[in-house]
């Protein structure tokens, strides 16, 4: 499954239901406290959204993807299209709005590659459950719908019961943190919060591996068919009906953490639409968010599918870090470099 060319991987088709937005990043010696300002470093902007990072991660690591998505009927939209399409991801179901702006994201990066994110949705709220029913024909059995939780509940649980109709599995990323309701749980079939997200889904600490386990069998019971519980450079846990287990990351030294959930989302959508075992996808999909941690932004940090073979093979990979300090601004030349 894994090994096969990028030719052959185009079978595994993923369906992405979220948000784009358009990042406008500051590296920082550290991140401000309340009140406090920091003087900042490099400046640069680029595309972002977690239903867009996710989309151009999976459409990176060998998936054949559709966005379902909305944006505004501005520039920062054109260029968001512009930018999808380039990475080959069918935007049938992309919707303009006219008088919203698009969503825009503003973060703050520090010297750790930790980072602190405030999100303005903009069209992202306007994404309706008419929309994903009027999609519905894009899923086939065996195919994965992506959703997030940066747009409205009530279209992501309609994705849910789409997929489900259609005999897709759908992957839920529960971010940011809110609560949901047992009926949107019962229809997830790969649950993947982060340590906090499941902290607040099961109401249990994950500070140790039985709390791990605790938070797994809550969200289990919950209805989840498989939750991931992602550990950044930890790796992830993994808990099903059948089996528990810890699977190891790999440690990189990380330049910017943005976007690394999304990109381990993206490619692990990949691998469940190639039919790898749940074990298997998060391997995968581990060695995808460990790469674009070394890199700066989000979309432009998405490793491509050989890169991802190449790190589990146990090769040793090229890790570019993209410089901006030339050209702090120029978002198009930081995403033609990474691409």
């Amino acid at each position: 499954m894994l090994t096969r060319s990028d030719a052959a991987a185009r079978c595994a088709r993923i369906v992405v239901v979220g948000s784009s937005n358009t990042d406008m990043v500051v590296r920082v010696p550290s991140l401000p406290r309340p009140g406090e300002t920091v003087l900042g470093g490099t400046f640069f902007t680029a595309r972002g959204g977690k239903g867009a990072n996710q989309a151009v991660a999976a459409a990176r690591a060998g998936g054949a993807v559709t966005l379902i998505a909305c944006l505004g009927d501005d520039t920062l939209g054109d260029a968001t299209l512009a930018a999808l399409a380039a990475e080959g991801i069918d935007l049938r179901g992309v919707q303009r709005t006219a008088g919203t702006p698009s969503g825009v994201a503003l973060i703050l990066v520090d010297e750790r590659g930790e980072n602190s994110i405030a999100v303005a949705p903009g069209a992202n709220a306007l994404l309706a459950p008419e929309q994903v029913r009027l999609r519905a024909g894009l899923l086939s059995p065996g195919d994965v719908c992506l959703a997030q939780l940066e747009t409205p509940l009530e279209s992501v649980l309609t994705a849910a019961k789409v997929a489900s109709r259609a005999g897709a599995r759908f992957v839920l990323n529960p971010a940011p943190a809110r609560d949901m309701p047992d009926e949107l749980l019962a229809l997830v079939s790969v649950l993947t919060p982060n340590e906090a997200e499941a902290v607040r889904l099961a109401g249990v600490p994950v500070g140790d591996e039985h709390g791990l386990e605790n938070a797994g069998a809550v969200l289990l019971q919950r209805g989840a068919g498989a939750v991931v519980i992602t550990l950044g450079a930890g790796g992830a846990f993994v808990a099903t009906k059948e089996f528990r287990e810890s699977i190891p990351g790999f440690r990189m030294e990380a330049r910017d953490t943005t976007g690394a959930g999304d990109v381990f989302n993206g490619a692990l959508a990949v691998a469940l639409a190639e039919h790898a075992s749940l074990a298997d996808a998060v391997r995968f999909a581990n060695a995808a968010a460990a790469i674009s941690v070394t890199r700066d932004g989000a979309q432009p940090a998405a490793p491509r599918r050989a890169e991802i073979l190449q790190l589990l093979a146990g090769n040793p990979i090229r890790l570019e870090m993209p410089n901006h300090a030339a050209s702090p601004s120029s978002s198009a030349e930081h995403a033609e470099r990474d691409a």
